[in-house]
């Protein structure tokens, strides 16, 4: 595979040059629309805090299927998992690469704003986190089985999830039935029950894949087909009868009818795993899916509809290989939580962002091109470009960058060098920068901050040697400005140094 850099200068750091990303499923061109949600902590993974490849042999993994126990805890349902020999990027099982077809993670973490605390795993005797639902692991029989959605009722845990026959062409899969596993344990065992939605011989059974929310007495069971091109379904059970399929009712349009061919689309395609809850702050059904290539949102005041025009959440021009987007169950007030995928880490982000009373997306991220995807990254630092002193560039070493494909880096052995981006801000406003960060071990004077256009600093962090991605955070306030710069950078006066910069972002606190 090839390695590859662009570059502003000569230089290039070296032990940082990993092969070219792996393309997710999904068409091949990304949108063009800004990604208003931010990256809050990587939540598996090398470099998460998490450290759940040290303490679970977490190393690849993706979805984060999150539900409330109804305990106090957060239960998270992970998809093909991989270990210490998986090398990425993407999914995929090398001989002793540890191939778990799902994982479980628990946590009790109520302080979202900082990252989500994984304190447990049902565990193998070895430690490591187990697979919880078998699979045959033979292509063109059974694949692999991957969780869905998850709720608790009445101390029960149920897990929704799809039997995969086969993998097909990017976007495109193959299922064997959609079916119900249960714990009576919080997780700790589970048992698959009979309570299953057999793939019909077209392979365009709505239900294949499931997403749960409950209101009223009910459990809302939305569905897709097989792979990511199809609509979305729905159907309701009485939530004490979530195994009794005798009891689901399926949506015809205008009424719940007790045939699931009666079943009529709520969504047009394409529509792929989803994550609904009701959200008592807009008072809505919130939706978030992935359609195309981005993760959107819509809002419905009705599980059957009618559904908004989605609002674009994550853009793949700026994460590409995105997936998933499944909401934190204790997201309120407005602040949305939700785990997002990457195929090329083949890992999992917490990321946040929030909506007003109408469920309208609101408080965007400020700075363009925060992952530095976009082609044309580096400019003057106007007009959504970033400008950076010599020797810069970007990246282009997929597992070296904190997220997706590219991160920024400065590099040189005399002066100052940083990269910086101008971002509209309104005046009198108070706001917050973050950003993720690494250096070379001799760094002993790097800046990352906010400075006026003219070079004033307003406010900025400092730091010296900073060995993995790390989160800088810098608040600040505009004063009279509608204009401020964001920068990092590292003085270079005492022998080779480098850093490197990724998933920039400023919005208002």
């Amino acid at each position: 595979m090839t390695h590859h850099r662009r570059w502003i200068g000569a230089a290039a750091i070296g032990g940082l040059v990993l092969a070219a990303s792996v393309t997710a499923a999904g068409p091949a061109l990304a949108t063009q629309a800004r990604t208003p949600a931010t990256i809050v902590e990587k939540m598996t993974g090398p470099d998460a805090p998490n450290n759940t490849w040290g303490r679970w042999d977490i190393k690849g993994t993706d979805l984060g299927i999150m539900w409330d126990n109804g305990a106090g805890s957060v239960l998270a349902a992970f998809g093909d998992t991989f270990g210490n020999a998986w090398t990425g990027p993407g999914g995929g099982a090398p001989a002793n690469g540890h191939w778990r077809s799902n994982v479980l993670l628990r946590s009790s973490d109520r302080t979202l704003a900082d990252g989500m605390l994984f304190e447990s795993a049902p565990q193998t005797p070895s430690g490591a986190a187990k697979e919880i639902i078998p699979s045959k692991k033979v292509n063109g029989d059974e694949m692999t089985t991957i969780p869905t959605a998850g709720i608790s009722v009445r101390g029960r845990q149920y897990l929704s999830f799809m039997s995969v026959k086969q993998w097909g062409d990017p976007g495109y899969w193959d299922t064997n039935y959609a079916g119900i596993a249960y714990s009576d344990d919080n997780g700790e065992n589970w048992t698959v029950s009979d309570t299953r939605w057999q793939n019909n011989a077209a392979g365009d059974d709505p239900f294949q894949m499931q997403a749960y929310a409950r209101k009223g007495g009910y459990v809302y069971v939305f569905g897709t087909q097989n792979g990511r091109n199809g609509p979305a379904s729905l159907a309701r059970v009485p939530e004490r009868k979530l195994l009794d399929k005798k009891s689901y009712r399926y949506w015809n349009g205008r009424s719940w009818s007790s045939r699931e061919a009666d079943a009529r689309p709520i969504i047009d395609a394409p529509v792929s795993e989803l994550s609904v809850q009701y959200d008592a702050y807009s008072k809505r059904f919130l939706l978030m899916t992935l359609s195309g290539e981005d993760i959107v949102l819509r809002t419905s005041k009705t599980p059957q509809g009618p559904w908004t025009a989605p609002q674009t959440v994550a853009s793949s021009a700026d994460y590409p290989g995105l997936y998933g987007g499944y909401f934190h169950p204790w997201s309120s007030n407005g602040e949305l939580y939700f785990a997002m995928s990457q195929w090329s880490p083949y890992n999992v982000y917490l990321m946040r962002m929030q909506i007003d009373r109408s469920g309208r997306i609101v408080n965007p991220n400020l700075v363009t091109n925060p992952s530095f995807e976009r082609a044309d990254a580096i400019g003057d630092g106007t007009d959504g470009t970033w400008a950076c002193s010599p020797n810069c560039g970007i990246d282009e070493a997929p597992a070296s960058s904190f997220s997706g494909d590219h991160n920024a880096f400065v590099r040189y052995n005399t002066g100052w060098r940083n990269i910086w981006q101008n971002v509209a801000v309104t005046p009198k406003t108070n706001y917050r920068l973050t950003g993720w960060v690494r250096t070379s071990v001799n760094s002993d004077a790097g800046f990352f901050g906010v400075r006026s256009t003219g070079g004033e600093v307003i406010s900025e962090a400092n730091f010296v040697s900073v060995g993995p991605w790390t989160k800088l955070t810098v608040d600040f306030s505009s004063g009279s400005r509608d204009t401020v710069q964001v920068f990092a950078g590292v003085w270079t006066n005492s022998g080779d140094i480098w850093l490197q910069v990724d998933d920039v972002a400023v919005v208002r606190r």
